[in-house]
């Protein structure tokens, strides 16, 4: 590990153990890869199930008679409208409009809120939309993330745990007991399966994980999370997503509640409606591997945008990859693809390229 490595999983001696190098994400040693084979763990996850450890993932309760007005301010969603038990994923905004961060807010009831976020600015931000509230701010690394997704996650969770899983609905969340570990149990992921997303104290988090695996959910590293997340057209802060790009120009003008009242970043927001840069795109590119990431994307001789996130799907044989285009390059046109030691060509399709109804998540 190196300096920058300041957050520590619980999870680590696992990872440890199933051969990860414990490579740095957001600051914490992750599981980018391990003696498994990724391909193996990406059908284990559309198969039956799989697991990953999102503890790198910022946890940050916001409490007090002010949260609600506060995570007003500071986010693209109407707050109102996110009842006890419910969460909402949404954009964290600068004050230009573009997005510093995306996140998953949740209202735990009484006056608490949990906001779940990456690698962008949304601490800051909120300590800003903060001041003179009534509000307290408390982040906390003891609080892990493990997420358990696939079809066989529901039975698999539901067998051993102290609450009708079942009836949780695609973004509800309820607190829980797992393998008589006290946890909150949240029905989110990252994958384009149904899954769950496990929140629980790092004294205990190890002994879930075992249990887990005992039951035949198979640990999964980052690698097969881009993979999942990319079929899926899950977008990743940092590669398909920064403080340049607004909402609408990245496919996430449904987290910008357009009627509530002011929040950071609005004004400058609604005024680039219409006139956006750039669009959020899938590509399928020819091409028997994954591409490294960041070749140039030409159509006619004239450059027209950049590969972000790549990955390779063996089960569906092909090369993918989320790219930033100009607008008004519609589905079915090919793209040169330049790059180092790269020359070949991409189809732009439509996405998610992977259950584009969400019929499994939604399920």
């Amino acid at each position: 590990m190196t300096e920058e490595l300041s957050r520590t999983s619980a999870l680590a001696s696992r990872h440890s153990a199933l051969g990860s190098g414990l490579e740095d994400w957001n600051g914490m040693g992750t599981a980018w890869t391990c003696d498994t084979d990724p391909n193996d763990e990406h059908d284990a996850v559309r198969e039956h199930a799989g697991m990953f450890d999102m503890s790198p993932l910022k946890k940050v309760f916001v409490r007090g008679p002010d949260a609600r007005s506060v995570l007003d301010h500071l986010t693209t969603r109407d707050m109102s409208k996110v009842g006890s038990g419910k969460s909402v994923y949404l954009c964290v905004l600068t004050d230009k409009g573009g997005i510093a961060d995306d996140a998953i807010v949740s209202n735990n009831g009484g006056d608490e809120w949990m906001i779940v976020h990456g690698s962008g600015g949304t601490m800051a931000l909120l300590e800003a939309s903060a001041l003179g509230h009534d509000v307290s701010i408390e982040f906390t690394d003891d609080l892990h993330d493990l997420s358990v997704q696939g079809p066989a996650s529901l039975e698999i969770l539901d067998a051993n745990t102290d609450i009708d899983l079942g009836a949780l609905a695609y973004f509800e969340h309820a607190p829980a007991t797992l393998f008589g570990h006290a946890c909150r149990m949240s029905r989110t992921g990252y994958s384009g399966e149904r899954g769950y997303e496990v929140f629980a104290d790092g004294a205990v988090i190890t002994d879930i994980w075992d249990n887990l695996a005992d039951a035949g959910v198979m640990p999964c590293s980052f690698t097969a999370l881009d993979k999942v997340r990319i079929e899926a057209g899950l977008l990743f802060y940092g590669y398909d997503m920064t403080e340049e790009n607004t909402p609408w120009e990245v496919g996430l003008g449904f987290t910008v509640s357009t009627t509530k009242g002011d929040f950071r970043g609005k004004d400058a927001l609604m005024a680039a409606k219409g006139a956006e840069r750039i669009n959020n795109v899938c590509l399928d590119i020819d091409h028997s591997d994954m591409v490294e990431g960041g070749e140039t994307l030409s159509l006619n001789g004239k450059e027209v945008g950049v590969i972000n996130s790549p990955c390779h799907s063996r089960r569906m044989g092909k090369s993918l990859a989320l790219a930033h285009v100009s607008p008004g390059i519609a589905a079915g046109s090919v793209l040169a693809v330049s790059g180092e030691g790269q020359d070949t060509t991409a189809t732009v399709i439509a996405g998610p390229i992977y259950d584009p109804k969400k019929s499994r998540t939604h399920a």
